[in-house]
């Protein structure tokens, strides 16, 4: 597990997974936490039993989309697996949970540990609006919202088509700056960047992480891009 190296207050419990210590075999080996990817169910539920000891209750999961979409978990909420790529929530000891291996985890909470986020941050929600949609729920201003990015694809292996550093330039011409061009036309992206930039850009000045790769770290992480068929890792956040 892994514990993100932040400044947020003292009722906030936050981790990031890691690929190592669960019951999933290859290609998912081994705490894979999707049960979306093909994997053995039993293994997975395995899994998630272990993930389950050090959280105060069982997580709420979403059936990721790739959308702007935040659901916001109240009194009212129901268990139900929602489409959707952010959770916000103001109840105590409800961890809500992002599954990436690839993709920018994003958890979130304001300064006084009153309401807390995490958000699935692939690059077509970044370029959706997924970070300003979820500080939108915020009742804190942004100036006092604290962030941490989790593990994701590295600026030096996310290629990607012309046409994505089109959208996010069309959105803010600042975002060419996570862009390097290559020979073959295409461009590496930082996604990193991309969603610092974005955080500014709406205020949040506290963002820490954005030291890992998943690609490039293999004994470590899950990588779609990499791998293919693969597992999950999950990254949570909730107020204790």
């Amino acid at each position: 597990m892994l514990t993100p190296t932040w400044n947020a207050p003292a009722n906030i419990g936050a981790l990031s997974t890691t690929r190592t210590g669960g019951s999933s075999v290859a290609p998912f080996a081994s705490l894979n936490l999707g049960l979306h990817v093909g994997d053995d169910e039993q293994a997975v539920l395995a899994n998630r039993d272990h993930l389950a000891q050090y959280l105060p209750q069982p997580p709420v999961w979403l059936n990721q989309v790739h959308s702007a979409d935040v659901v916001v978990v109240d009194a009212r909420f129901t268990a139900e697996l929602i489409n959707a790529d952010a959770l916000y929530t103001q109840l105590q000891n409800r961890p809500l949970a992002i599954m990436t291996a690839d993709c920018l985890p994003v958890l979130l909470t304001s300064t006084c540990g009153t309401e807390v986020a995490a958000i699935h941050g692939g690059w077509r929600g970044l370029n959706l609006g997924i970070i300003a949609n979820t500080l939108a729920h915020f009742n804190a201003p942004a100036e006092q919202v604290i962030a941490w990015l989790g593990p994701a694809i590295g600026a030096q292996k996310f290629e990607v088509g012309a046409e994505v550093k089109m959208t996010f330039c069309e959105q803010s011409l600042t975002h060419a700056a996570a862009f390097t061009a290559l020979s073959n036309g295409k461009y590496l992206a930082d996604i990193y960047a991309i969603a610092r930039h974005q955080l500014n850009q709406l205020g949040v000045k506290h963002i820490s992480g954005g030291e890992y790769c998943t690609v490039s770290q293999p004994e470590q992480f899950f990588s779609y891009r990499r791998d293919g068929q693969t597992g999950r890792m999950a990254s949570l956040i909730w107020r204790k």
